[in-house]
């Protein structure tokens, strides 16, 4: 994992655009931006090793089943260590 400062400066600039509205909407939320390179998935679960919650975006994907969620998602809802709150995008 490497942190913020490894990206190129096109980068940090998009995500701290794409933080800017969270960091404002809920101030007393830490954020902090961390970037790996690699499986979503594998990221995601190694950060959940330490996390209280995992909050993850789910994309609608309509099936003859209904609503199914995506790969990551799913690695994450059954594998992490800790409670997963799967929430749908936009």
């Amino acid at each position: 994992m490497v942190g913020a400062e490894g990206l190129q400066p096109w980068e940090e600039k998009e995500l701290t655009e794409v933080l800017a509205p969270w960091r404002e909407r809920y101030p007393d939320v830490p954020v902090v931006a961390h970037v790996e390179l690699g499986s979503a998935g594998r990221a995601l679960l190694s950060a959940a090793s330490t996390a209280d919650l995992v909050v993850i975006g789910r994309r609608t994907r309509r099936s003859p089943v209904g609503t199914r969620i995506g790969s990551v998602a799913h690695a994450v809802l059954h594998h992490a260590p800790c409670p997963v709150a799967v929430v749908p995008h936009g």
